[in-house]
């Protein structure tokens, strides 16, 4: 039947705002459902209503360009780029897992990340919103600055061992506390160095007891003896790490002051995290069984580091 016309798209907007499906709209209109479905996918956020005369201004825009990009020229690449963004991957992360895992109807088929991003900003910057920091423009990030707090029994970071240092071998642990609103809950958050698995905890407040039973919490859903060292900042969380050392015949490490960079993993990680829990929500309103789902939705993401591989599927390995 061809492409759909401004009077298709009138009909759609009207259904649209009756409240009808995609697929009821299909039948409405006598077209597939898949083709109002990506009508509705490419015009439409959750910012802004459908509006046909703008879906047929930019359909008309994409089909005059002669340099058009890979996914406006690709339907099953914007489907499955789109997909997977819907899922709280980041760009990089979909483009290495399709070129190292590549599905069978995109055979052959690879796209940047970058490529991604200029597509989102450029092309269709109403999906924003679905990158991992929800900015409309694209910004440099800064590190945050640690606290100087004396602890007794430290062992400088500068002492960790070339084994720990080396990212091939598993087993050593950053770990970090992540505030949100208010000062009574917080996370505490592990992130292992080789294969970037992540652990979550919800504490009351900084304390030194506190995080070490959330160490001893991630210890315990490990494999035995797979937690061989902690590294922390100079926050009184760290304050028990001579119990962990004594009770679980591991090691622990403290970063220099001002220098939260040297543990770099868990605090990436932290902004993983800010995905799902921004500052402004209160840990109050979020049980266990939601920090569990979160914590394994970012275990199941391909990283780049993995070769595209997910924690999870690595873990699996030193079961």
């Amino acid at each position: 039947m061809g492409r759909l016309t401004k009077y298709d798209r009138e009909h759609i907007e009207y259904y649209v705002r009756l409240g009808f499906s995609g697929r009821a709209i299909a039948q409405k209109i006598g077209r597939h459902h898949s083709v109002v479905e990506r009508e509705l996918k490419r015009n439409r956020s959750p910012y802004f209503k459908y509006e046909a005369s703008k879906a047929d201004y930019f359909s008309h825009r994409r089909a005059k360009k002669t340099n058009r990009r890979k996914l406006e020229k690709n339907e099953d690449l914007y489907d499955y780029v789109f997909e997977k963004l819907n899922q709280n991957w980041s760009p990089e992360q979909i483009a290495g897992r399709l070129e190292n895992f590549p599905l069978k109807k995109l055979k052959g088929v690879t796209i940047s990340y970058e490529a991604i991003y200029q597509f989102i900003y450029d092309i269709e910057p109403w999906h924003y919103h679905k990158l991992r920091y929800k900015r409309a423009d694209r910004q440099k990030h800064f590190s945050r600055k640690s606290r100087k707090v004396i602890i007794p029994d430290k062992v400088s970071i500068h002492l960790r061992p070339e084994e720990i240092n080396n990212r091939q071998n598993v087993g050593h642990f950053e770990s970090d506390t992540m505030s949100c609103k208010g000062k009574k809950e917080a996370l505490s958050v592990q992130y292992e160095r080789a294969i970037q698995l992540v652990r979550v905890h919800k504490v009351y407040g900084f304390s030194a007891e506190e995080t070490k039973d959330a160490l001893e919490q991630t210890i315990l859903s490990l494999p035995d003896e797979f937690v061989k060292s902690f590294t922390f900042d100079n926050g009184t969380e760290g304050a028990k790490h001579n119990e962990l050392k004594r009770e679980y015949n591991l090691q622990t490490y403290f970063c220099d002051t001002y220098a939260a960079w040297q543990k770099g993993g868990v605090e990436n990680m932290n902004k993983l995290l800010r995905q799902y829990l921004p500052r402004k929500i209160s840990l109050e309103s979020v049980d266990n069984d939601q920090l569990q789902a979160i914590q394994e939705r970012l275990n199941n993401r391909p990283r780049k580091g993995l070769c595209y591989q997910t924690p999870n599927e690595k873990l699996e390995e030193y079961q």
